[in-house]
């Protein structure tokens, strides 16, 4: 019970004092304006998070743990060790130097690591919430989500403490939000799942190679590409624009249609097991149908909620979740001592969540 209490303790003292730096720097007014700016695009980038973890989603809590990561831990481990960059930077090459060193070299070594940290953390800690890659990039997407809303925060709030809002001679907190929060949301989330998805190859394969190459060839892709876009963002004007749409948003549509494959693979594997968990007995043959699509599932889960209440729906979330979690244990061919554990153990949440949702049900006033 300590080691998640004091974890807590650090993410808020962590949290606190880039709040209390923030307001140091540019006032509360403006530090006001950029968590309300911040607010717009991570909600946008949770939101899509979220919409590709529906099939296997991922507990609330470490999720929720994974955006405070980066948005309090990754933050100021960055934040040290890049202004430490820049100040050697400065003392070794020049005044003005340091800016550069840290934007080129510091901040995508150690803002991919610290984001990636917690991802490898998940996945040392709690092997079993990782089924491939899709969980990998929710991860770390998570992750790099909470340390871009923290940097927007400030980003914005600088913006309209220089500037204001703006106007045609002047660029204010509007035209900051229009590059951040519009034109480029995505970045420090794509960066980071490049890692991800690395890491989640790492989670699957039986290849011992493959388990160091991917995650190692993942976080330097990120790497690399954190320090193209940090020095088109040094350069401006027209460079700017060609590696944001010659490079950025097609390797984002890249990623994206990397995990819409991804998503219809789990739910191919997913089908592929329903016959044989029906056969079984884990799961009622009717209920084949239903499981087998996200529309079924969700429909499902309004039934029951509105036949039964909340707790019946919560129930009927709960079963679907532990079939999934099932069948994606019945694809490997390699079954270990854990891997049988951990099915005993789904066994048992399925049974006790089609228990309680059957109770809950009965009770139902019928009318």
């Amino acid at each position: 019970m300590l080691l998640p209490v004091l974890g807590l303790i650090v993410v808020a003292l962590c949290g606190l004092f880039l709040f209390g730096l923030a307001t140091a720097r540019v006032g509360p007014l403006a530090v006001t304006i950029g968590v309300l700016a911040a607010l717009v695009p991570v909600a946008g980038v949770v939101a899509g998070f979220l919409w590709v973890d529906r099939w296997e989603p991922e507990p609330a809590k470490f999720l929720l743990l994974a955006f405070a990561w980066g948005a309090c831990i990754a933050t100021i481990t960055a934040l040290l060790i890049n202004t430490t960059a820049e100040a050697v930077g400065d003392e070794l090459l020049g005044k003005g130097s340091g800016n550069t060193v840290a934007a080129l070299v510091s901040a995508p070594v150690v803002e991919e690591a610290a984001k990636a940290l917690f991802v490898v953390l998940i996945l040392w800690r709690r092997r079993s919430e990782f089924d491939g890659v899709v969980d990998g990039v929710v991860y770390a997407g998570f992750s790099a989500a909470g340390f871009a809303f923290t940097e927007n925060i400030y980003y914005f709030g600088r913006a309209f403490y220089d500037y204001g809002f703006g106007d045609g001679h002047s660029q204010g907190v509007i035209t900051a939000f229009f590059l951040r929060g519009v034109l480029a949301p995505f970045t420090h989330p794509l960066f980071a799942v490049l890692t991800g998805i690395g890491i989640g190859i790492a989670a699957r394969t039986t290849t011992k190679a493959l388990k160091i190459i991917a995650p190692i060839a993942g976080y330097l892709a990120a790497v690399c590409l954190h320090a193209l876009w940090n020095s088109a963002a040094l350069l401006g004007g027209s460079k700017f624009l060609t590696v944001y749409f010659l490079i950025m948003l097609p390797l984002f549509l890249g990623v994206v249609y990397l995990v819409i494959l991804q998503r219809r693979r789990e739910q191919r594997i997913i089908e592929a097991a329903l016959p044989h968990m029906a056969s079984a007995r884990w799961i009622a043959p009717s209920e084949v149908e239903l499981l087998a699509s996200l529309p079924g599932r969700r429909a499902w889960r309004r039934q029951a909620k509105r036949q039964s209440g909340k707790q019946a729906a919560k129930a009927v979330a709960v079963y679907q979740a532990s079939v999934t979690e099932l069948a994606f244990l019945d694809r490997q061919e390699i079954r270990t001592e854990a891997d049988e554990r951990r099915q005993q153990e789904l066994l048992r949440t399925l049974k006790s969540a089609r228990a309680e949702a059957t109770r809950l049900a009965q009770q139902a006033p019928h009318g």
